[in-house]
């Protein structure tokens, strides 16, 4: 095994997944509803392979699916993204965090994270050769101290990660919070890696 996984272990879902089933506990680790999802989307992912989309798709993603998500992204937030230049697809949130770490910092490089943080964010960031600084939620609220934040910019600093709503907290960042990072970003010509993933999740 190479090194730079050796100490990484198991994650924290296979755990929780061995002891849900060795206690016949309800697993509420994941989310794994028991019911199927919309029949509309499920007659779709039948058309899709009906409709010969059966050989590679482009390295990018379809061209389709990267003009949906610029639409969506322009529905949202008012922003004007372009697909065949600013979207990439791929599977799922957690190799498209782990590509922007890749893709963005160097070995030797820093990245902030918040704590508690997402578990695969660490091992991420470990990989890619960057030294992770954290910076902790506290609270009720979840806050951070941005006094604290801005300790955490330095130097070697190239990336922070901000998921919201977070996982595994439920925070929403506020206005006011993700304008202090963006100022702290600016500063020090800091990219932010931003994990939304969980953007239509609210429930307040």
């Amino acid at each position: 095994m190479a090194r730079r996984i050796a100490g990484f272990g198991t994650t924290i879902f296979a755990d929780i997944n061995v002891l849900a089933q060795r206690h016949h506990a309800v697993n509420l680790g994941q989310g794994a509803p028991d019911f199927d999802g919309p029949p509309e989307v499920l007659a779709a992912a039948v058309d899709a392979v009906n409709g010969q989309l059966n050989q590679y798709a482009p390295g990018v993603g379809m061209q389709a699916v990267r003009e949906a998500i610029a639409r969506h992204a322009e529905r949202f937030y008012g922003q004007k993204v372009d697909p065949a230049c600013q979207v990439l697809v791929t599977s799922g949130a957690t190799e498209a965090v782990f590509a922007a770490i890749l893709g963005l910092t160097d070995p030797g490089d820093e990245a902030i994270v918040f704590q508690p943080v997402y578990d695969t964010y660490v091992p991420n960031v470990t990989m890619a050769g960057v030294t992770p600084r954290y910076v902790t939620l506290r609270g009720e609220n979840w806050t951070f101290d941005p006094d604290e934040l801005a300790r955490a910019f330095n130097s070697r600093t190239r990336a922070i990660i901000v998921n919201t709503p977070h996982n595994p907290t439920g925070k929403v960042y506020s206005r006011e919070e993700l304008a202090v990072i963006a100022g702290l970003c600016r500063k020090h010509d800091v990219i932010a890696i931003t994990d939304e993933v969980y953007e239509h999740i609210l429930y307040d």
